[in-house]
């Protein structure tokens, strides 16, 4: 389900965020923020596509980083959290697809050290310096060999170009059908600010990590524990609430590098530069979390679900997750059938209290809406109107709880047959 225009941000586009100064987005990704270097190429591990990229910064940057929370973990995710637990700041990032470097033994963690080294080298700093990142088929060896040599020519042609970011964003793609970027900018203290960003991620998706990655790169100045609190609330507001089918991987991470460079006055406590600063991380990361559920494997329609006037936002991004993963509810919409009762049984399943008989639930599209349950009552309905509803592309579900004042919002998409052609073949 390729992204069409009217999806993606329009360029110079104004965002304005609860009274605080606008923000637009402009063109290029990972490479927008002031000193930051990127690219990717074909190294050897896929047959054709790209399969290896580099990002580097010019300046010693600050690093945020959430990883999966499988317990069996990718060498890369170990090396990775090493660096992160270490305080070290980050030169860079390497990141391979096609190879998850996952359930290897003693030799992932020696192959993802010598990844490190060689990037390392290219950018003179410290191994330590240098994050890791791999996305792929598990429990095959990494062809190291292959990789370092692809390393060494990889480093040797780094750009700040528009062209090399959209490159590095093609390497770490794996069944993804579209690339996935976005850059942001906006004002502190008068000062323009960038952050920028790309991210693969298109099966394996569930809550609370997935098989994702997503890379954010920025110019402004802030201190590294309000750069971490920053980066892991908004991964709860977006990654952790997209789901394409349940599974969660061994490799996923998402990282954020602060180089400083755009020169003003640091971030260094919670006030009104801080407020702005999340704000337009939550724009960036929410972006791309909506465009892993949009290429969802062998998706035809893009699922929101919002819990709204819930007790608590835990409560409200529970309930909204439970139903965004249920198969039930995803072959429904698949199917273009408006089966609403098993939305109600994804929201009773999902282990928090709730009053079924205040809710209400209404089913929405471009087409209309059409108002399913009040106060946990079934309403008529027409089934052609609400099979029109459904043919739509975008399938919004609204619930109301009528039992407080949070909201929370969950993403993802329907369940087709497409999507177990997809992992039937996955390693051929």
């Amino acid at each position: 389900m390729a992204l069409t225009i009217q999806d993606l941000p329009n360029l110079g586009q104004q965002v304005s965020a609860e009274g605080l100064d606008c923000f637009h987005y402009i063109a290029g990704g990972i490479t927008a923020p002031q000193g930051f270097l990127a690219n990717g190429l074909h190294a050897g591990i896929k047959k054709k596509k790209k399969d290896l990229a580099m990002i580097a910064s010019l300046k010693p940057a600050v690093v945020g980083a959430v990883f999966t929370t499988n317990t069996v973990k990718a060498a890369p995710v170990l090396w990775s959290q090493q660096v992160l637990n270490g305080g070290n700041t980050v030169y860079g990032i390497v990141v391979n697809s096609g190879n998850a470097n996952a359930c290897t033994g003693a030799n992932g963690m020696i192959h993802a050290r010598q990844m490190a080294e060689m990037a390392s080298s290219c950018l003179q700093c410290q191994p330590e310096e240098v994050l890791v990142a791999s996305t792929g088929v598990i429990g095959v060896p990494l062809p190291i060999d292959t990789l370092l040599t692809g390393l060494a020519q990889l480093g040797g042609n780094l750009e700040a170009s528009q062209n090399s970011g959209t490159q590095a964003a093609e390497a770490i793609l794996t069944t993804d059908t579209f690339t996935k970027e976005i850059a942001v900018q906006f004002e502190l203290d008068g000062t323009m600010v960038t952050i920028g960003a790309m991210a693969k991620g298109s099966g394996m998706i569930h809550p609370n990590m997935a098989t994702m990655l997503a890379f954010i790169t920025t110019d402004a100045n802030i201190e590294q524990d309000l750069l971490q609190k920053a980066l892991k609330e908004s991964v709860d507001d977006s990654y952790h609430m997209i789901s394409v089918d349940g599974d969660t991987s061994t490799n996923d991470m998402v990282a954020v590098l602060a180089n400083g460079m755009a020169d003003h006055p640091p971030i260094s406590c919670e006030g009104v530069n801080y407020a702005k600063f999340r704000q337009a991380l939550d724009l960036v990361n929410m972006h791309l979390a909506q465009a892993i559920a949009k290429d969802g494997e062998g998706a035809t329609k893009f699922l929101t679900v919002t819990v709204k006037h819930a007790p608590t936002k835990i409560v409200a991004q529970t309930l909204a997750k439970s139903v965004i993963s249920s198969s039930l509810v995803k072959s429904a919409v698949y199917g273009e059938d408006a089966n609403w009762g098993r939305v109600l049984a994804a929201m009773g399943a999902a282990g928090v209290a709730f009053n079924p008989e205040c809710v209400r639930l209404e089913l929405c599209s471009e087409a209309g809406s059409i108002l399913m349950l009040e106060d946990g009552k079934p309403l008529a309905f027409c089934e052609e109107q609400a099979k029109t509803v459904l043919q739509e592309k975008t399938i919004i579900f609204q619930v109301d709880l009528q039992a407080g004042a949070e909201t929370a919002t969950a993403w993802g998409c329907d369940l087709s047959h497409e999507y177990v052609s997809i992992n039937s073949s996955y390693r051929s």
